[in-house]
């Protein structure tokens, strides 16, 4: 018996030790926390500031928000406005805006403070705010934009953030309405968002509510710091392109396709000499091998576009620009003939001036080279940094070529082709036209939707003729992630990265 009562004791003691250590031993912890890598910091913290860059337009999308939202299908929802009417076929938006939304120091958002962001970003020259002619605001928080023309297609400009009135120094106090704040910000280093506990969609849809408590972006100067940052896990996840990504060991890390919802080119000067001249335009078009480079610099991964529209809208982008200029070197070296060079004639020099900050324009430009000697071109590349090249190139405008992607602030075909308007400020081709100016301006007063999308596609075919650029593809992306650390991430026809739909695992 007393033996028996013994082993009954230790049995009793060893089932307590087990249940104390299995207590103890608690399996992974959701995460709470992401530390992100990117490479490129904002030009700006200023949402209403038209000088920001891609990745800082990307950056902000957790920060800020406009009277809508787009969704990753490609719709819009509304977000600051609670509602929205539009009127005389299209020329009067009248918005009602949502009541109890917050700003990140905790005071409400009002009508004056949409009527200052909205009239600051008309001033500041946002595409799409040139066709504003009257912002109205009353007391019952209600905000009338009155356009010059009807335009059925107004709401995608609407996703400008909404700031407090008469912030003037948003640059470095930057309150927004978003999921995030910015808790801390040391150049060169990195950027800290946090939850924001008073964000609006938190109620009554706790859903909506951002799963991770702080997001810490970390800055690096090229992508192999954000390679061995995530080899080393000093980051969580980062997002890589396809000449990065193939160096992540599935098994390690999840790896989650993401298109850059930009088109990346070789952008040439239309007004600079020689590409002035059609012909060598369209004689660099058939000397350079699209997919040569896709699988090159890119390791066969990436959707090529041929259009300055992004394939991802189908609805609007001209299928027969796949391969408008499919590989021809007698055909080049007959147009540079024609023009002058070659056989004889002087040998054409093309200098590409590229953001050395981007490995894969780097990688790009470096396959052009190759393939344009091959029909007699001499090319040189000036790599600059990033400061450099936009005031040299984008507003400077001083250049032959240089290779870059574009994205359009907007989710719509008018944030790609607008800049092709040889009246529009951020047209840094120097694209001239007057069958695609007409085009452009029909587009934004036809209220036909069938028909619009028609003149979308005859807009893009007027660009490709005229060889206005090479147009290389849709860049595939990869959003890479501790393995079985986080989900949810969710893709955008737009270049952003929504830190809220991220949850911990």
């Amino acid at each position: 018996m007393k033996k028996e009562k013994r082993m009954l004791v230790l049995a009793i003691v060893l089932l307590m030790v087990f249940s104390l250590n299995a207590c103890s031993r608690q399996g992974p912890q959701m995460a709470t926390e992401l530390r992100y890598g990117f490479y490129s910091e904002p030009a700006t913290l200023d949402p209403l500031s038209p000088s920001n860059t891609a990745d800082g337009r990307s950056l902000l999308f957790n920060v800020f928000e406009g009277l809508v939202k787009p969704t990753a299908d490609g719709s819009f929802k509304m977000c600051i406005a609670e509602s929205v009417v539009m009127a005389e076929s299209g020329r009067v938006y009248r918005f009602k805006l949502r009541e109890n939304v917050r700003f990140h120091d905790g005071s409400l958002v009002t009508s004056a403070d949409v009527l200052y962001s909205l009239e600051t970003a008309k001033a500041a020259g946002f595409i799409g705010f040139d066709r504003i002619q009257t912002i109205e605001a009353d007391e019952e928080n209600v905000v009338c934009v009155r356009l010059e023309h009807p335009d059925p297609e107004f709401l995608p400009y609407l996703t400008v953030g909404i700031v407090k009135a008469d912030s003037v120094n948003r640059d470095k106090n930057a309150i927004g309405t978003g999921p995030y704040y910015i808790e801390s910000y040391t150049v060169q280093q990195s950027l800290v968002l946090r939850k924001f506990a008073d964000y609006w969609q938190g109620s009554p849809s706790p859903k909506e509510t951002p799963s991770l408590d702080k997001i810490t972006i970390v800055f690096f100067a090229d992508p192999n710091g954000i390679i061995l940052g995530l080899h080393g896990g000093s980051i969580d996840g980062a997002t890589l392109f396809s000449g990065h990504a193939h160096q992540f060991n599935p098994e390690r890390f999840d790896i989650v396709p993401d298109y850059s919802a930009a088109v990346q080119l070789l952008a040439l000067n239309n007004a600079a000499a020689p590409l002035d001249d059609i012909r060598v335009r369209q004689a660099i078009n058939y000397g350079v091998d699209i997919q040569e480079i896709i699988d090159a610099a890119f390791y066969g991964q990436g959707m090529p576009s041929g259009s300055p529209l992004i394939p991802g809208l189908a609805a609007y982008y001209e299928q027969a620009l796949v391969n408008p200029y499919p590989l021809d070197p007698a055909k080049a070296r007959a147009l540079l003939a024609e023009a002058g060079y070659g056989d004889g004639g002087r040998q054409l020099s093309l200098e590409i001036t590229v953001p050395s900050i981007y490995s894969m324009h780097v990688d790009t430009a470096q396959v052009i080279a190759g393939q344009l000697a091959k029909i007699g071109i001499n090319v040189s590349i000036q790599l600059v940094d990033w400061a450099a090249w936009l005031s040299d190139v984008y507003f400077g405008r001083a250049y032959q070529a240089t290779i870059i992607s574009l994205d359009s602030p907007i989710v719509s075909p008018k944030g790609f082709l607008s800049r092709y308007h040889s009246g529009d400020t951020s047209n840094f081709i120097n694209f001239a036209s007057a069958d695609f100016d007409r085009i452009y301006d029909a587009i934004l007063v036809e209220m036909d939707e069938g028909k619009r999308i028609a003149l979308y596609k005859e807009a893009q075919r007027v660009i490709s003729a005229n060889a206005a650029s090479v147009y290389i593809q849709d860049i595939l992306g990869f959003q890479i992630f501790r393995a079985g650390a986080y989900s949810g991430a969710v893709s955008y026809p737009l270049y952003v990265i929504d830190f809220a739909s991220i949850r911990g695992k």
